[in-house]
């Protein structure tokens, strides 16, 4: 933590100053001699508890929007507290020449689902409501061949049990020199879930299936537009059938296969491939609309009772559209759902993990 004083007074001026993504009380006031002491302890537990800081551009100042050089400065009798940068990707280790890589997804709200307005809209993307989530890390993306090899491969060693038998290559798209780096698909919603209980009793982190809130979120990275990219898509921003169109978006090519994890562009906040490619599991119950739906960024998963109440075959979420799907399909807001037995050559996954302490998700 470094300190900066501007002013000769030590005093708060304007709260309002305060950019959001700073986080908590990041300003305190020394007029208080009596309450200083326990304020600073309370904002030191606060910063070193909460990852929210990003770092910006050198000599373009945070609260004012001044330039460099352009004499925008603090306000007079302000104490501006600077959080170190705290880890914003997690390596993990998978076996010889093989690791799963993370990224951090800052604390935030954002708006779930889509306008009435948005382009191809249905019933099943409303009523759009706020969720407030916590940081979690996300793959950067969809879990690839190679890596899911690695850990269909594992054997269990003393105080680790398998529930489930994996296929160390249940991909169709597996015969290319560049399988390694192509998502591996054709991967149920029990088997995805199979990989994240060995991930956490292996490394002791508590790796699990993304929530439909968390999915969206990061798939939309700050945005509100139908795709993260904008407006509208492109064959060259992303893996669908080129041949349709979506608003004003021109047509391309349909490559009628998955593609090597990564050749696309990333999101705002470093993740490749969340629209197009292969469609991704979430961790929820499917319902046909977001009435009831939690707030708290949690997955929503229906109690024993209301599966058995409501009778016909369990359906699990699914996200993100494939290399087989309209571009409408790769929406930010678009959600479908297959058994929780199905696996399609179209259907892959990507995994979250918290940073410390047990997973957000059951």
């Amino acid at each position: 933590i470094s300190l900066g004083l501007v002013g000769s007074e030590m005093c708060i001026r304007d709260r309002n100053l305060i950019p959001d993504f700073l986080g908590p009380r990041l300003w305190v006031d020394f007029r208080d001699d009596a309450g200083f002491e326990q304020s600073l302890k309370e904002l030191l537990h606060e910063l070193f508890e909460v990852p929210r800081y990003q770092k910006p551009a050198l000599g373009v100042n945070p609260f004012l929007g001044g330039g460099k050089g352009s004499g925008a400065g603090l306000a007079p009798a302000e104490l501006v507290l600077q959080p170190q940068r705290q880890e914003e990707a997690l390596e993990q280790e998978l076996g010889p020449g093989s690791s799963l890589r993370l990224t951090r997804i800052p604390a935030g709200e954002f708006l779930m689902g889509s306008p009435l307005e948005e382009v191809d809209w249905l019933d099943r993307e409303g009523p759009q409501h706020k969720v407030k989530l916590a940081s979690f890390f996300i793959s950067q993306t969809p879990i690839t061949q190679a890596q899911w090899r690695a850990v269909a491969q594992w054997q269990p060693r003393q105080g680790e049990r398998w529930e489930r038998e994996l296929k160390a290559s249940p991909s169709h798209f597996a015969d290319g020199a560049d399988r390694d780096q192509r998502p591996v698909e054709q991967v149920s919603w029990l088997a995805a879930m199979e990989f994240c209980r060995r991930l956490s009793q292996r490394t002791g982190r508590h790796y699990t299936l993304p929530s439909e809130a968390q999915w969206e979120y990061a798939c939309r990275a700050g945005t509100s537009t139908p795709f993260s990219f904008g407006d509208t898509i492109t064959p060259e921003l992303a893996n669908y059938d080129g041949t349709y169109t979506y608003g004003n978006g021109p047509k391309g090519e349909y490559r009628k296969q998955t593609t090597p994890v990564g050749m696309f562009p990333a999101n705002a906040w470093g993740l490749q491939d969340m629209h197009g490619n292969v469609w991704e599991w979430c961790l929820d119950d499917w319902h046909g609309s977001y009435e009831g739906a939690p707030v708290d960024g949690l997955a929503w998963l229906d109690r024993a009772e209301q599966k058995s109440k409501g009778g016909g075959v369990e359906r699990k979420l699914l996200r993100g559209g494939s290399w087989f799907n309209y571009p409408w399909n790769c929406r930010s807001a678009y959600r479908d759902h297959d058994r929780p037995d199905g696996a399609g050559g179209s259907i892959g996954f990507r995994v979250v993990c918290l940073p410390q302490g047990p997973s957000l998700n059951p």
